[in-house]
């Protein structure tokens, strides 16, 4: 006889463990894009964004930049997270993204669930961070690199959000050698011998990788996260490049899309930032420019007469280094995705995201010198006299030094003349000597951030922290260690986090409060003051509480708005001219009758300025192949690390201008014939911009 009260409690259990089940996997059960577009701003006469030198101008392409962007979606709800070939990030560039993306898909993408990073090369165009400091030395706002992100960004984005696929997400992580160093060790030697002795290193030497997988198990997407400033491209360097990371990037893509051309292909890898405050990739060490031998530890300088004190390697020159340091991330990332099979992610996606002014935030700082816990403010932002001293990558100017504590009456006197810092700002700033009380600067505009956003994406258990700003070493350890426990906290998973450097708004540095001390560059760039870190740690622990406890935030204060106050000194271009019987397009330096492999090809076209059409997406010269059949196939474009292109005015009355591009003929290319074509545009006196093409004679390589 069947027991009908048992069969319906058995078929109501059943059913329960059905639902919980299917509940769990659609907890975990993602869907995911990913999207590439070029976003590379103008490649002449514009100064680069990062190491404040307006000799420092372009005059042509080695690396095209690129934004990628990944779309996580789980139970309807989507976190964006993006990656720019660019120095950093600004708030009005993402601000007009999240515009173009709501004008096309309503609220589905917003402050709150985007994020972009850049990935902090020193090589392409400034002029779009509208902050007076920032954008000073590109001679104030670049409308053309603005809009060239906002274009690039906003297209990956859209990209990602039409390639969405059922996928699973893996993290892996493995240890990269001879990769990065710390470039200001006295700075990290004041952190305390407890905290500093749970570490091997002083810097972060683990590469984490997040990687998409499709359900032919096929990998689609991988993020790197890897600590290293990318100027291994030092600060002579005058051809837009995306430095060891951005190359890192393409060698990845490259391995993945067989085939394809750079920036092509259905695989999109990317090296993010992360905790890059303090780490160079010059891994040879710092050493005076004349003698070879060591700089002083803490103030970086050498005696007199032995030139600027600067670090390089590990090549012989800083397209080697560039070349060894990204091909040593690249061989990491590669292992990664072909040996291991990392843990899988979980869980639910979250996002929250809050501004906050700095000048008004407060915390709760434990003193481990004095083992008392104290309440500590933020200040106005100010630079000290160590930020004008640069630093092992990129020398300062004047006779200023890293680790000062002291001011000096006559760079007072020319502080106090641009603005003038208050009693209470000194004493918020201590032992900060102020050179420049950037808080207090407020014309034509502000010349630095008050508000600044924070922001926190949670994909599972992996935790990506979003900061508007530079951490050093140990700044993103604290702040890696207390998420993890403040979500523990809140009832949650322990979680992995990783810190997203340059995010959303540049703020420069975030250096710890004993570091803040020995007023190393970092420390004299960190702008709200001595415990700076200790605020964003408790703010970022407040946010990923309210995720677990589904709290929600106010927005915070809102940062300025100064579009309608910009400056710009830059000129556009007036016009093209070309020389009698001569037309744009015209080769003036032909290549020679034939080459072999590790040679390189010459070759110069009279034309037009490249600021008229970025070519986005396109290119301005083809390296191309003769087919058996007569056809041509084009097999490297301006965005090749074997291909630069070099533009120069001849004469600013006339509006002549040449173009050199070179080729390096790699071991694998294949013998044959070739042609290099040019592709570009001009602007006609009487007003109009018109395309022009040009092309080589043949050459064979033999």
């Amino acid at each position: 006889m069947i027991n009908i009260q048992h069969l319906c409690w058995t078929c109501c259990a059943y059913v329960v463990l059905v639902s919980i089940v299917m509940t769990s996997n659609l907890a975990s059960a993602y869907r995911v894009g990913v999207g590439r577009a070029d976003c590379t701003g103008p490649p002449v006469e514009i100064t680069f964004m990062g190491y404040a030198q307006l000799s420092q101008r372009g005059y042509g392409i080695h690396l095209r930049q690129y934004s990628r962007a990944f779309i996580f979606e789980e139970s309807g709800k989507r976190a964006v997270f993006v990656s720019v070939d660019a120095g950093m990030m600004g708030h009005a560039v993402k601000r007009d993204v999240i515009a173009v993306l709501q004008k096309k898909y309503g609220e589905l993408y917003t402050m709150e669930n985007v994020v972009i990073s850049g990935s902090h090369t020193h090589g392409t165009p400034g002029g779009f961070l509208m902050y007076l400091l920032y954008d000073m030395t590109s001679l104030g706002f670049v409308s053309e690199t603005f809009n060239a992100l906002v274009r690039g960004i906003a297209q990956s984005i859209i990209r990602a959000h039409n390639s969405m696929i059922d996928a699973k997400i893996y993290v892996s992580e493995i240890d990269v050698e001879d990769a990065n160093i710390n470039r200001s060790p006295s700075a990290y030697e004041n952190n305390p011998e407890e905290e500093k002795a749970q570490y091997k290193d002083n810097v972060d030497k683990r590469l984490v990788q997040m990687r998409m997988v499709n359900k032919n198990n096929v990998v689609f997407g991988a993020i790197n996260w890897f600590a290293v400033h990318p100027t291994s491209m030092n600060n002579t360097n005058r051809y837009v490049s995306t430095d060891n990371v951005g190359y890192a990037s393409v060698l990845l893509e490259q391995e993945r899309n067989k085939n394809s051309l750079i920036g092509k292909g259905e695989f999109v890898g990317v090296f993010a930032s992360t905790n890059l405050g303090d780490v160079s990739p010059n891994i040879m060490g710092p050493k005076c420019e004349k003698t070879g031998l060591p700089c002083d530890v803490l103030t970086s300088s050498c005696p007199s007469g032995a030139g600027a004190c600067f670090a390089s390697g590990p090549g012989k020159d800083m397209y080697e280094s560039t070349k060894i340091i990204a091909t040593r991330l690249y061989d990491a990332a590669s292992l990664l995705l072909r040996k291991s099979n990392g843990r899988e992610v979980t869980g639910p996606i979250g996002f929250v995201h809050q501004f906050v002014d700095m000048t008004k935030a407060e915390a709760v700082y434990f003193n481990p010198k004095t083992r008392e816990f104290q309440q500590v403010r933020g200040c106005y932002p100010a630079m000290g006299y160590s930020f004008a001293a640069g630093t092992t990558d990129g020398p300062g100017a004047f006779d200023f030094q890293q680790g000062t504590i002291t001011d000096n009456a006559l760079w007072n006197a020319v502080r106090d003349f641009i603005a003038e810092p208050t009693a209470d700002d000194k004493e918020c700033q201590a032992p900060k000597p102020i050179l420049l009380a950037t808080g207090r600067a407020t014309f034509p505009y502000d010349w630095q951030p008050k508000i600044v956003p924070t922001q926190i994406l949670l994909i599972g258990d992996f935790a990506i922290a979003a900061v508007p700003g530079e951490f050093t070493t140990m700044s993103g350890r604290r702040m890696r260690n207390e998420l993890s426990r403040a979500s523990v906290a809140a009832g949650g998973k322990e979680l992995q986090v990783v810190i997203a450097g340059l995010s959303n708004m540049y703020s420069s540095y975030i250096a710890t409060p004993e570091e803040y001390e020995i007023q190393r560059y970092e420390g004299a760039s960190t702008l709200f003051g001595p415990h700076t870190l200790t605020i964003y740690i408790q703010q970022y622990k407040k946010m990923i509480g309210s995720i677990y406890k589904n709290e929600t935030l106010d927005d915070g204060p809102s940062p300025p708005y100064q579009d309608d106050k910009q400056i710009s000194l830059m000129t556009g271009v007036i016009f093209d001219g070309h020389p009698i019987g001569r037309e744009f397009g015209s080769v003036k330096v032909q290549p020679l009758n034939t080459y072999e492999r590790g040679d390189t090809v010459y070759t110069t076209f009279i034309s037009g300025n490249p600021r008229n059409n970025l070519m986005h997406d396109k290119t301005y010269f083809t390296v191309e192949q003769k087919q058996i059949d007569g056809n041509w196939t084009v097999i490297a474009t301006d965005a090749n690390w074997e291909t630069k292109f070099k533009w120069e005015r001849q004469s600013t009355i006339l509006g002549f201008s040449d173009i050199e591009f070179s080729w390096e003929i790699g071991p694998n290319v294949k013998l044959g014939t070739y042609r290099i074509r040019h592709f570009g545009y001009y602007r006609y006196i009487l007003g109009g911009v018109y395309p022009y093409t040009g092309s080589t004679k043949t050459f064979i390589v033999e």
